[in-house]
C-alpha cells in the first residue's frame, strides 16, 4: 500500500509517500514558508531526482493541493491517480486522553481533536488544518491520526501526576503526557531487532536529541516515564526550550520584567535552552563550533546539556531496576559523538561506558558504541514509517 504521511505545522507541511509493502520512502519533501512571500515545494523521489515548486500557497488547503500535483507530476511524480494513495496518516501531538492508540477520522474523532487544541494550541490546530485539507483533497481516501502521546499512555499513574491539588487532573487533565511517542516506539523496537532479543524481556533508554529533546524508559516495550510532561516545555534542555525549571522563578521573572503571558510563553519556548544559555545559537553544531573558538556561554549551554541527559539516564535505570540498552537518536543524538560521550562519562558504575572510536565511526547508521555491560546503539528514527504502518494497520 502507498500511504502518504503528513506532518503540518504552523507555515510548513513536511510529507513521504510511503510504500508499506518495501518499508520505504517512494518520495517525500516539504512546503515551506506557507503564507508568506517565498513559498516553496521541495521535493525528492527515491532515485534521486528532485524538484522545487515556488508559488503563492496561502494556505494548508493549497499546500496539499501543490504536493498532490508533484506526486502526480509526469516528469517529478510516483503515481498516476489520487487513488493509488490507499489512505493519509497524520502526525497529531497531543491525543489528551482520549487516544490511547492511533484511530481513523471521523466526525466524532474530529470533534475529540478540537478539544484537544487547548492541550497543545501551538501544535494541533495545524496539525487538523492539514486534516481538513485532506478530507477537501481526498474524500474517499482513509484518514488516520497518530499520536505523539499515545506510545505514553501506559506510564503509571504515579508517573504521571503532578504535585497538584488533585481536582486539576479531574477537571482539566493536569498531568504528564509525553511527546515523541513515535520516535521512542520505533528505535526502543528496532533497538531489540538488532540485537536479536524480544523486547519484553529488555529495559532500554530512549534518548531523542534534537531541537526538542526528550527520553523515556522503555520496560518490557511500555513507556513507563518520559521526560516531557503537560507540554513539550519540561525535562531536557533544548534548542530554544527551557527544559526543567522551579515554575516559581518564572511568576518572579514576570512580576519583575512585567511580561505578558504571550511574552513569557515566548521566552520559554523560543528563547532559552541552548539559545538562552550560549547566546549562540539553538544548534549544537554551531555550539561545538563556539566552543572550539573558546566561548565560555557555549561550554557552559553544552555541559548543561549533557548534565541533565545524565541525570534522566541514571533516573531511569533507577526507575526500571536497570537498564540493559541506552539508544540515542534525532540529529544530535545521531551525528554529536561529543554530546554521546559527555552524556556517558563516569557511568560505568551502572554498566555505561561508550568506546571512543566506536562512537566517532560514523559509517553504520545503526551502530554500537559500548564497551561496557550496557549496549549503546546510535539509531536514526524513523517515525513516518511508525505512522505509516499504523495506518495501514487500522485502515485494513
Amino acid at each position: 500500500m502507498k500511504i502518504l504521511v503528513l506532518n503540518c505545522g504552523s507555515s510548513s507541511v513536511k510529507y513521504q509517500l510511503i510504500d508499506t509493502d518495501e518499508r520505504k520512502a517512494v518520495a517525500k519533501g516539504q512546503v515551506e514558508r506557507i503564507g508568506m512571500k517565498g513559498a516553496i515545494l521541495t521535493h525528492t523521489r527515491a532515485d534521486g531526482d528532485r524538484a522545487k515548486l515556488a508559488g503563492e500557497i496561502t494556505d494548508h488547503q493549497l499546500a496539499i493541493e501543490y504536493i498532490l500535483a508533484i506526486l502526480l507530476s509526469t516528469n517529478h511524480g510516483v503515481i498516476k491517480d489520487r487513488s493509488d494513495i490507499s489512505a493519509v496518516g497524520h502526525r497529531v501531538v497531543h491525543g489528551g486522553e482520549d487516544f490511547k492508540d492511533s484511530v481513523v477520522i471521523g466526525p466524532e474523532v474530529m470533534a475529540k481533536l478540537e478539544e484537544c487544541i487547548e492541550l497543545a494550541p501551538l501544535h494541533n490546530p495545524h496539525n487538523i488544518r492539514g486534516i481538513k485539507a485532506c478530507q477537501s483533497q481526498l474524500p474517499d481516501v482513509p484518514q488516520v491520526a497518530v499520536f505523539d502521546t499515545a506510545f505514553h499512555s501506559r506510564m503509571p499513574k504515579n508517573a504521571y501526576i503532578y504535585g497538584l491539588p488533585y481536582v486539576l487532573y479531574t477537571r482539566y487533565g493536569i498531568r504528564r503526557y509525553g511527546f515523541h511517542g513515535t520516535s521512542h516506539f520505533y528505535v526502543s523496537r528496532r533497538v531489540a531487532e538488532i540485537i536479536g532479543k524480544p523486547i519484553e524481556e529488555l529495559k532500554i533508554i530512549t534518548c531523542h536529541l534534537g531541537n526538542g529533546c526528550s527520553i523515556t524508559a522503555v520496560k518490557g516495550g511500555v513507556s513507563i516515564d518520559t521526560s516531557m510532561g503537560f507540554t513539550p516545555m519540561e525535562g531536557l534542555l533544548m534548542g530554544t526550550r527551557t527544559g526543567d525549571l522551579d515554575p516559581s522563578s518564572i511568576l518572579h521573572i514576570m512580576g519583575r520584567e512585567e511580561l505578558s503571558m504571550g511574552e513569557t510563553n515566548a521566552m520559554i519556548n523560543k528563547h532559552s535552552g541552548l539559545l538562552g544559555i550560549s547566546g549562540v545559537s539553538s544548534d549544537m553544531r554551531d555550539i561545538l563550533d563556539a566552543i572550539g573558538k573558546g566561548n565560555d556561554r557555549a561550554q557552559l549551554a553544552f555541559d548543561v546539556f549533557c548534565y541533565r541527559l545524565k541525570k534522566y539516564i541514571c533516573a531511569y535505570a533507577g526507575a526500571m531496576g536497570g537498564v540493559d540498552v541506552v539508544v540515542f537518536t534525532g540529529g544530535i543524538g545521531e551525528h554529536s559523538p561529543e554530546v554521546r560521550e559527555s552524556s556517558c562519562q563516569d557511568l560505568s558504575f551502572i554498566g555505561i561506558k561508550v568506546d571512543p572510536a566506536k562512537n566517532r565511526n560514523a559509517k553504520n547508521p545503526e551502530r554500537p558504541i559500548h564497551s561496557g555491560k550496557v549496549q549503546i546503539f546510535v539509531i536514526p528514527t524513523n517515525e513516518e514509517l511508525v505512522i505509516a504502518e499504523d495506518t495501514v494497520r487500522l485502515v485494513q
